[in-house]
């Protein structure tokens, strides 16, 4: 019999990991508060649950993914959350990206709970999760990650255990400092093309296998030129991640000036009512510019 998995969540990317899952076998049991995100898993198979406790309750694995440390926090430890219903040693995955810090502290109240915790931050976004191909790096002790690579197998391909708790979380900001650069890169330089009148839909084949080649640049580069903008992400969600890098590098004393100038494009963009949409709507920062004479 296949194992029982809590999906607690189910947003973009939530509900991307919890289609792959019911689709490939896991039987899904699902909590979130937006019935219609409930409703898209329970067509594909899964059972709706009505909390978080109900739905850890005959789980051998709870999966988070959810928004910031607070809601986190409150979804495993608040009124029916997922402490109140869990069975004693069941394993929680958290594959939400949220601070280092605060993902020690879970980690060492949820064992005190009598729970297991494994910070399991990804990246490949929706995309990825629907053919089962996710980045994920973990943090937590070595037999518990080994069994969120099992839970996920269906998930993710590349799955590292980066050390204890927290590990994976720093990861994870690293890789978004890299995303970030990356996506205010190939949105610069399709800028760049279409004003200069090169056909900036060519770009990604010419650079292919080159220094410059980036799976953000086969991706996006199409996207912006087309403007593209179907959410697979969100804008405000990488401004929470450049800001948990930023104070990261605080911490320890490292400077990052080019993470500080995409963070406050991401910043800007959000301020103006973008933050909901997808990066490829990094677009609109040029959109206000005047055309070449």
């Amino acid at each position: 019999m296949s194992r029982v998995v809590a999906l607690i969540g189910a947003g973009a990317m939530g509900g991307a990991i919890g289609a792959r899952l019911a689709q490939t076998g896991t039987r899904l049991v699902v909590f979130d508060l937006d019935p219609a995100k409930v409703a898209a898993l329970v067509a594909l198979g899964a059972t709706a649950a009505a909390s978080a406790a109900k739905a850890a309750a005959d789980a051998d694995a709870v999966i988070l993914s959810l928004n910031s440390p607070k809601i986190v926090r409150a979804a495993v430890f608040g009124a029916e959350g997922v402490a109140a219903g869990a069975r004693r040693g069941t394993l929680v995955i958290d594959m939400s990206s949220i601070d280092p810090e605060a993902t020690r502290a879970l980690a060492a109240d949820v064992a005190a709970a009598g729970l297991r915790w494994v910070d399991s931050p990804l990246s490949g976004g929706a995309p990825k999760a629907a053919i089962g191909q996710l980045t994920c790096m973990a943090g937590g002790e070595a037999e518990d990650v080994a069994e969120a690579r099992a839970v996920l197998a269906e998930v993710a391909s590349n799955y590292t255990h980066m050390g204890p708790s927290g590990a994976g979380q720093v990861t994870k900001l690293i890789n978004q400092v890299l995303c970030g650069l990356n996506f205010m890169a190939v949105a610069e330089a399709t800028a760049l093309a279409q004003a200069a009148g090169v056909d900036a839909a060519k770009i990604p084949q010419a650079l292919r296998g080159g220094r410059a080649d980036s799976a953000i640049l086969q991706e996006y580069m199409p996207r912006f030129v087309d403007r593209d903008y179907r959410p697979t992400g969100r804008i405000d969600n990488m401004v929470k991640d450049l800001n948990g890098a930023q104070d990261l590098a605080r911490q320890t004393g490292v400077a990052m000036p080019m993470t500080a100038v995409c963070a406050e494009i991401h910043r800007l963009l959000t301020a103006v009512g973008l933050g909901a949409m997808d990066q490829a709507a990094l677009m609109e920062y040029w959109a206000t510019r005047a055309p070449p004479e």
